[in-house]
């Protein structure tokens, strides 16, 4: 059984699906804890509404076996670098206490996506100091690792998980988001709702394909990794 706690942060409700959920289901499926916090409501997406993507996520989380889903309700395309918006997601570490914290790659077209991994990185910081005091004034709590997913974009990963095996449940979790990924007549265009989850998969099959298996889903991390032999 893996003992291991994990939170992963997304600015929206399906950031965290695009980017890691095979790796996510692998690892509640071995009797990990992983816990997903999105910091808005993604009250200004152009598919869907409020309510809908709140419905659609839970959907997703209950798809890949995530204990809790939390939402800070923190403005959309607002991701401003404010010490309380820190402060906000330093709780949220400090109560889960995850051994590793899963935040977006830091270069990402969507400027929430950037501004969400600066902001986790920061709270990941600032929770492990005893002095600094977080809205619900918990105790320090330092996280062991960081890694970065990917959501828009091809980037080399530095590391990368097999999830040939669970791709399946990852395709299944992405199309709970209905509102975001599937083209109706009245959909508003833009490229969610145009092959968007054919373009993950061909990313993840390339990763698959570097790494001699089926699908890969890729990570990068800031610092070394260590193993014990090779």
């Amino acid at each position: 059984m893996n003992k291991e706690s994990w939170l992963a942060v997304g600015a929206h409700s399906d950031d965290v699906e695009i980017g890691m959920s095979g790796t996510i289901s692998i690892h509640t499926a071995n009797g990990g804890k992983a816990t997903i916090c999105d910091l808005t409501r993604a009250e200004l997406s152009s598919n869907g509404t409020v309510e809908l993507r709140k419905e659609e996520a839970a959907r997703a989380a209950a798809v890949l076996g995530v204990s809790e889903r939390l939402n800070l309700g923190l403005p959309d395309r607002g991701l401003q670098m404010k010490e309380e918006y820190i402060l906000a997601i330093v709780s949220v570490i400090r109560k889960q206490q995850p051994d590793c914290l899963f935040i977006p790659y830091w270069e990402d077209r969507h400027p929430d996506h950037g501004n969400c991994s600066r902001l986790a990185e920061e709270a990941a910081f600032s929770a492990g100091v005893r002095n600094i005091v977080d809205p619900e004034s918990l105790p320090p709590h330092r996280v062991k690792k960081i890694y970065y997913y990917f959501i828009n974009g091809f980037q080399k990963p530095q590391v990368m998980v097999d999830v040939s095996n669970v791709y399946k449940k990852k395709i299944a979790a992405l199309q709970c988001y209905e509102s975001q990924f599937v083209k109706r007549d009245d959909s508003f265009d833009t490229p969610l709702v145009n092959g968007y989850i054919e373009s993950v998969s061909a990313r993840e099959k390339m990763f698959g394909h570097e790494a001699g298996v089926g699908y890969a889903e890729g990570f990068m991390t800031k610092r070394p990794l260590l193993l014990k032999n090779l």
